[in-house]
């Protein structure tokens, strides 16, 4: 009959020592093809933390404004063709329809021309 310390050895402590030597293979095999990080946009001189993270900080909130704006185009044009199929359906006029493309592509040039001015001031 086999002891208590050598079930624990055969059941436990092999599959844990075969998948940390597999681990340890992959890990290092992982971290050799890691792609270099990207400097922000600013281009802060070497050695300057802040001004580093003050362009992340930028790059940031670029991204956060640009998805805020794909929500907004999504959102517009979602409206614009509910109100297209309310006029086809007969429970709107053609004319709401197009005022609703006007005003549609006012917000989209508005929301545009906000973030050429956020992109240009910060």
């Amino acid at each position: 009959m086999i002891n208590l310390k050598q079930k624990f050895i055969k059941i436990v402590l092999k599959p844990v020592a075969a998948l940390a030597a597999l681990w340890s293979v992959g890990v290092g095999n992982a971290l050799a093809v890691l792609p270099q990080q990207v400097p922000p946009s600013t281009g802060a001189p070497a050695g300057n933390w802040l001004a580093l993270i003050e362009g992340y900080i930028k790059d940031g909130g670029l991204t956060l404004g640009l998805a805020i704006a794909v929500i907004a185009f999504l959102w517009v044009s979602y409206v614009a063709i509910a109100k297209f199929n309310d006029a086809r359906n007969g429970r709107a006029e053609w004319a709401e329809v197009g005022l609703t493309a006007v005003v549609a592509a006012g917000v989209l040039v508005f929301i545009s021309f906000l973030l050429t001015e956020a992109s240009n001031v910060i």
